[in-house]
């Protein structure tokens, strides 16, 4: 692991699996890194305590952290980035074809932001709301479990 995400770790973490993820947290900056740090911690433990989701892998997707419930195939890919509209945020981006974003904004379009059909917009400098993040995320991460059972 790189120094740079190193020193945003917290005890507890998970460790990174790839090197190469590890390398992308590095990358990214300082302003955004520890946001997207305490995402990523967010995302393993909602796939912790949600039954069905098993084993959380973690791996590139299109140069950005991605989320794969890749043993029990019960969810749909999170992917975690700094937003590269300058804002200074970051965002959880989900698969574009699927109505997750969609249901969040049902449930929650008066407290989070979105862009289109593929993103929850966090903005800079703000504490995560995390009750509302931790639904989505299970959301995602039992996505195709709930198709399969609609």
């Amino acid at each position: 692991m790189t120094r740079a995400a190193a020193d945003t770790m917290a005890d507890g973490d998970p460790p990174f699996a790839e090197p190469a993820v590890a390398t992308a947290f590095a990358e990214f900056p300082d302003d955004v890194r520890g946001e997207l740090l305490a995402l990523r911690r967010l995302i393993f433990a909602t796939a912790a305590r949600t039954g069905g989701v098993g084993p959380l892998g973690e791996t590139l997707k299109w140069g950005q952290p991605a989320y794969l419930t890749s043993l029990t195939k019960s969810g749909s890919t999170i992917r975690i980035d700094r937003r590269k509209d300058g804002s200074g945020g970051i965002a959880l981006y989900c698969h574009c074809a699927t109505d997750l974003i969609a249901t969040y904004r049902e449930l929650y379009g008066d407290r989070l932001a979105f862009e289109g059909k593929r993103a929850i917009l966090l903005p800079a400098g703000k504490p995560l709301p995390v009750a509302e993040l931790g639904h989505c995320i299970a959301l995602a991460l039992t996505y195709h479990t709930r198709k399969r059972t609609r």
